[in-house]
C-alpha cells in the first residue's frame, strides 16, 4: 500500500515513520524541507500549548510524552534531554487539565515560588533540540525505506491518482490546500542564548513576565516569546527581541552574562480544534492532521498513532 504524506515538519515525519513500520511505502512531498521547516524553529518542550480539544490532547500528548521519555533513554542522538520545569503562577490555581500525563507533578512549596507569584507547579519534561530531533527524525525515516522530496502541492488530485491514501500534514498550509478558514497563525519569536548556568526551564503564560518562557537544550538556551495570533509576519521585530530579553533575565538570575547566538521567528498552525480525522472522497480516503497549536512536537507521536489506526480500517 502506497501513502503520500504532505508537509515535511515533525508531524509529517512522525507520520511517515509508523506507517513505514507497519509496512506501507511512503513518500513525504513538503513546501519546505528540514532543516527549514516551522518544526526546526520550535523550542521545543514537551507541553500542550493552545491545542485542543483537551480530552484529545491530553491523550496524544501522554503517548508522545512516554516516547520522548523512550528515546532519551535509548537514543542518545534524537538531541533529548529530560528537564525540570518551574511554571509559578500570580493567583492560587487548580491543577492543570494536562498534569495525568507527567508522572512527578507536584505543587511548588512555598519556597521555590519565586517572587512576584503565589502559587505554580513542577514537573521533569523532555525538551527536544529541534536542530537537533529533526535530522534524527528524518534520518530515522529514510532508514525504513521513506522518500522525501521538495515539492509545493496546490492539488491533491494527482497524487490521490496514484497513492492508496493521502495523509494532509500541511500545518497552516491546510488553509490552501483544503480550503481550511479555520487555521490561523500564532507568532513566535524567540532569542538563542549561550547561558551555561541555566539549568531550568521556566515559564510564566499569566503573570508579571507574560509571555516569557526559558527553555535550557543541550548546547543552547531558548527564549521566548510570542504568541500573536493572526500575525503573519516572518521577520525579527527589535523591539520584541529586547523585550524578551528584558523579561527572561528578571525571570531567571543565571541569564546574567549570556551571550545571544541567534533571533527566530515562526507560525504556529492554531485552529479551534486539531483536525485529526478521515474524509472519504471521491478519489480515496483523506486524512487530515493539522491545527495542533503550539504543540505540535507535544502531540506529534500520539498522532501518529491514531493516523495510523485510521489508515488501518482501508
Amino acid at each position: 500500500m502506497n501513502a503520500t504524506i504532505i508537509g515535511a515538519g515533525v508531524m509529517g515525519l512522525s507520520c511517515g515513520v509508523r506507517l513505514l513500520e507497519a509496512g506501507w511505502r511512503v513518500q513525504v512531498l513538503g513546501r519546505e524541507l528540514p532543516p527549514h521547516t516551522t518544526s526546526n524553529v520550535a523550542a521545543a518542550m514537551w507541553y500542550p500549548y493552545k491545542a485542543y480539544p483537551e480530552d484529545k490532547v491530553l491523550g496524544w500528548s501522554a503517548t508522545t510524552f512516554a516516547e520522548f521519555v523512550r528515546l532519551h533513554t535509548t537514543t542518545p542522538e534524537a538531541g533529548i534531554t529530560m528537564v525540570p520545569v518551574v511554571e509559578p503562577l500570580p493567583t492560587p490555581t487548580a491543577d492543570p487539565w494536562w498534569q495525568t500525563a507527567v508522572p512527578d507533578f507536584r505543587r511548588l512549596t512555598a519556597a521555590e515560588i519565586p517572587e512576584g507569584f503565589v502559587d505554580g507547579y513542577f514537573f521533569t519534561t523532555p525538551v527536544i533540540d529541534m536542530s537537533i530531533y529533526m535530522a534524527y527524525l528524518l534520518g530515522r525515516y529514510r532508514a525504513l525505506g521513506g522518500t522525501i522530496a521538495q515539492k509545493e502541492v496546490t492539488d491533491l488530485a494527482p497524487y490521490q491518482a496514484t497513492a492508496d491514501v493521502i495523509i494532509n500534514c500541511t500545518g497552516l498550509g491546510a488553509r490552501d490546500l483544503v480550503g481550511d478558514t479555520a487555521v490561523y497563525p500564532i507568532r513566535g519569536q524567540i532569542v538563542r542564548v549561550k547561558a551555561p548556568a541555566a539549568q531550568r526551564c521556566l515559564l510564566d503564560d499569566h503573570g508579571r513576565y507574560q509571555v516569557s518562557y526559558i527553555i535550557p537544550r543541550l548546547h543552547d538556551v531558548v527564549l521566548g516569546g510570542t504568541a500573536q495570533e493572526n500575525n503573519w509576519d516572518l521577520t525579527v521585530d527589535e523591539g520584541t527581541a529586547a523585550d524578551i530579553i528584558r523579561k527572561a533575565q528578571a525571570f531567571e538570575p543565571a541569564l546574567a552574562g549570556m551571550e545571544i547566538l541567534e533571533h527566530k521567528v515562526g507560525l504556529r498552525p492554531g485552529r479551534p480544534s486539531v483536525r485529526l480525522e478521515r474524509e472519504e472522497t471521491a478519489a480515496g480516503p483523506l486524512i487530515h492532521n493539522y491545527g495542533h497549536g503550539g504543540a505540535g512536537v507535544t502531540l506529534s507521536w500520539g498522532c501518529a498513532a491514531e493516523v495510523l489506526a485510521l489508515v488501518g480500517t482501508l
